[in-house]
């Protein structure tokens, strides 16, 4: 799944996107406006999502977001 494997704490945009079901370019939008249904974690130039944030959306659970409409 990456180059450091599943049990990474994190997932790139790239890996969001894919699991998400959406285009990447959509993805990297979505992130940089801080609408992803995750929280986006910056580091430097870089943008990562916690797997676990992830899991949990996909599973249909509430997850805080960066800042969405209804974030907070």
């Amino acid at each position: 799944m990456g180059r450091y494997g599943p049990d990474r704490r994190t997932m790139t945009i790239k890996e969001v996107a894919a699991a998400l079901g959406i285009d990447r370019t959509t993805a990297y939008a979505l992130a940089k406006e801080d609408r992803l249904p995750a929280p986006v974690l910056r580091l430097g130039r870089r943008m990562v999502v916690g797997r676990a944030a992830l899991e949990r959306v996909l599973a249909g659970e509430p997850v805080g977001q960066g800042g969405g409409d209804d974030a907070r």
